[in-house]
């Protein structure tokens, strides 16, 4: 699709009012009590000058993540701070956040502080001057700060990934993503839909690019998957999104009848 063209639905963004942001962050977050603090004073001085507003998804933490964001709402404004009542995932705290923003474009990273929010601004600034049809800008991480395992493991996933639903991403597990929000609400939810969001985009008539970004080093809290439960969800996950891509049909745009003009001399 011509990124100059509109996709398949209509662009329908939030209306700009006073005091409307034009960008919303969202981050969820589960048990990462060590990052929080960091994380959203980083965010807020990436984007100082830019009308915006963060959005931290506690994902029902057990420990002290939702007291540490909420005893920070005092320092920072624009942070605001939802909790789901029970543990749901990433993909449905990063939809509650999505649902919740109140910009017609939003920042997505993950909570864990390895995804570097000086990079933030820049791809923000540049899915804001794109044309309409180009609906997701996501980070490639040049120079990962994992395990050797841990890379080897994205590596060869991003490999059968790319291969089978050319995606056009080699690092579709970078959390640093900037995509428009009524784009993301048109894709079909599922658990885990974080990780295919470049092919669903594409799939609902999307363009997208990529940008490089910074990756650093976890320094508190763990990951919360280990690379045997990540082959086992992306199989499943992957044979979900083939099917996905293979019931879509293209309806080549849309045309909205209009009154005839009216004749001279009428």
């Amino acid at each position: 699709m011509n990124a100059d063209s509109a996709p398949f639905a209509p662009a329908s963004p939030p209306e700009r009012l006073p005091g409307r942001p034009d960008v919303s962050i969202v981050a969820p977050v589960f048990d990462e009590e060590g990052a929080v603090d960091t994380l959203a004073r980083e965010i807020a001085a990436a984007f100082a000058g830019w009308r915006h507003e963060i959005i931290f998804v506690d994902d029902a933490s057990g420990d002290g993540t939702g007291a540490r964001l909420a005893a920070l709402k005092a320092e920072l404004p624009a942070l605001r701070v939802l909790t789901h009542r029970r543990n749901a995932g990433q993909s449905r705290a990063i939809r509650t956040g999505v649902l919740a923003a109140r910009a017609p474009i939003v920042v997505m990273l993950d909570g864990d502080g390895q995804n570097d929010p000086a990079d933030a601004p820049r791809l923000a600034r540049a899915l804001q001057a794109a044309p309409p049809g180009l609906g997701l800008i996501g980070g490639e991480r040049r120079v990962r700060r994992d395990s050797a395992a841990k890379r080897w493991a994205s590596s060869l996933a991003n490999g059968v990934r790319r291969r089978l639903l050319d995606d056009r991403a080699a690092d579709t597990g970078c959390g640093l993503k900037v995509f428009r929000r009524d784009a993301f609400l048109a894709l079909p939810y599922f658990d885990h839909l974080h990780r295919y969001l470049p092919a669903l985009m594409i799939r609902e008539g999307y363009d997208v690019a990529f940008e490089p970004v910074n990756h650093r080093p976890r320094h508190s809290g763990r990951s919360k998957y280990t690379n045997l439960q990540r082959l086992g969800v992306a199989l499943f996950d992957l044979a979900g999104v083939l099917w996905l891509n293979a019931r879509a049909r293209d309806p080549g745009g849309v045309d909205e009848a209009t009154l005839p003009a009216p004749s001279e001399g009428a």
